[in-house]
């Protein structure tokens, strides 16, 4: 998908579902945290490696834009793109696919906290280089991707 270089795959399970047999809204919020947490993994320990770190990154806002349902069983493509937005914040983009249509797109804040005090600190350096090199660099979709899609499919 143009200006995204990351994506991850999932299957949607049926306690994703309401009665209907559509997904609910909130499952969104899930996938987007699958993707981030995929995307970030290819950084130094990705986010648990950041943790170790002592360092937490905080959602701090949300918003997502829903365009067609997705149902029980579909297979969507979530791709995530991340931006720094300040010294101590980042932010997510998000697209979610399926059958190669966009369904949904949104985005989330996140800000840098010290995870003993939670007062604000800055991106560490290391993440904030390999983020803009990431994002500048053309290349293959995550790897990460077929990870998610094995893990989704044993859900």
């Amino acid at each position: 998908m143009e200006g995204f270089r990351f994506s991850t795959d999932l299957k949607v399970r049926f306690a994703e579902t309401d009665a209907q047999g559509i997904v609910h809204h909130a499952a969104y919020l899930v996938w987007f945290e699958v993707a981030r947490i995929d995307y970030l993994a290819r950084f130094n320990g990705g986010y648990p490696g950041l943790r170790a770190q002592g360092i937490e990154a905080l959602t701090i806002d949300v918003q997502v834009s829903y365009r067609r349902a997705a149902r029980f069983d579909d297979r969507v493509r979530v791709h995530a793109r991340c931006r720094a937005a300040g010294p101590a914040r980042f932010r997510f983009d998000y697209a979610v696919e399926c059958d190669g249509e966009v369904i949904a797109n949104g985005s989330t804040g996140h800000a840098c906290v010290d995870a003993s005090s939670h007062r604000p600190t800055r991106l560490p350096e290391w993440l904030r280089g390999a983020i803009a090199t990431a994002e500048s660099e053309a290349g293959p979709r995550g790897a990460a991707e077929k990870e998610s899609s094995a893990l989704a499919e044993s859900s």
